[in-house]
């Protein structure tokens, strides 16, 4: 690659916090995996349905992880269905939806499949197709795009310890 087409890379490293504001979520922290083709969304409660005649899904998102405090429920029209490998190797057919995140400072749109992600360490996996045009990872580094406010960050540790 030219390193002109470089410059104009905003850098992220390898895991971020970045924001969903079609579903007024403000922070949830997502690996950036160069690996995976589609980004990837951890849900709960996916139930589809019509609207005007199109296939649509309904489903809950838990920003933090190990809670469910903050849970949003959400839905998004189905643009594709698709078979995905998992880093396990198990084939499953998921959901595909179009929606805009924030990265960075940085608003774009990115194809997101929906799955139960409750088993791995990130609510989230940023997927290259996601990233390619805009942005550079290093691999090194962490939240480049910056962090959220540490009462923020620590909202969810300070709820689970008032439930006990």
């Amino acid at each position: 690659m030219d390193a002109k087409k470089l410059e104009n890379k905003i850098p992220i490293g390898w895991r971020e916090w970045i924001s969903l504001p079609e579903w007024n979520i403000d922070y949830i922290k997502v690996k950036v995996d160069t690996g995976a083709r589609t980004s990837s969304l951890h849900v709960e409660d996916l139930e589809y349905f019509e609207n005007s005649g199109e296939p649509w899904v309904r489903f809950s998102i838990s920003p933090r992880q190990k809670s469910h405090l903050d849970q949003v429920r959400a839905e998004a029209k189905v643009i594709a269905q698709r078979d995905v490998r998992s880093s396990s190797g198990y084939l499953e057919k998921r959901p595909v939806i179009q929606t805009s995140l924030i990265v960075a400072g940085k608003q774009i749109s990115a194809e997101i499949t929906l799955t139960n992600r409750d088993k791995m360490g990130f609510r989230m996996l940023l997927g290259r197709e996601a990233i390619r045009k805009v942005f550079l990872v290093i691999a090194g580094v962490s939240y480049l795009g910056g962090k959220p406010p540490s009462e923020i960050r620590n909202r969810n540790r300070m709820k689970i310890r008032e439930k006990k």
